[in-house]
């Protein structure tokens, strides 16, 4: 049986972004039970060049809203990147799972071969819309979430693979 493009890419962002927002409140409460300011942790990071938590999760949405608009032949909806709370991480994630649900299936699927263009360590990188999928948008959008999930089980928030994996269905 084959796989569509949309869902090999829609279902699968929804559903990860469901459980780093579920994952973000779990830090929240951690804050607040730990009485830590949220921006510690917004701010932590694994490593000093590495994003804070705070970017993991903007890139995270970014690369969820651009997969799928990509696919589609359209220009992905853009935000501002200014959220300073985990409930202002949560409000960008819910913009995020809804407009990638707004998308229609129709405009992905079938885009395989769809040429996406995009800029890659300062040059124009050419994609079909498969490898595109495969080689650099799904892998960012992991790197970014598992990223934010690294970032605050260092930082001591009870969360586990469960958390990140989400509900079996």
């Amino acid at each position: 049986m084959k796989i569509s493009m949309y869902n090999a890419s829609v279902p699968v962002l929804v559903r990860m972004l469901t459980n780093l927002k579920a994952i973000l409140g779990k830090a929240a409460a951690h804050a607040q039970a730990k009485k830590i300011e949220e921006s510690v942790l917004l701010n932590a990071r694994l490593y000093p060049d590495m994003f804070p938590l705070v970017r993991q999760v903007q890139i995270a949405c970014d690369f969820a809203r651009a997969t799928p608009a990509r696919l589609a032949g359209k220009e992905p909806l853009g935000l501002e990147e200014n959220e300073k709370s985990f409930a202002e991480l949560a409000t960008r994630i819910d913009r995020s799972i809804d407009y990638v649900r707004s998308l229609p299936s129709g405009d992905i699927d079938g885009s395989e071969g769809r040429e996406i263009i995009r800029p890659l360590r300062g040059q124009q990188k050419r994609f079909t819309g498969i490898n595109y999928l495969e080689q650099f948008a799904l892998p960012n959008f992991f790197f970014h979430v598992t990223t934010a999930y690294a970032i605050l089980r260092h930082c001591g928030v009870e969360i586990g693979k469960n958390d990140f994996i989400g509900e079996l269905d």
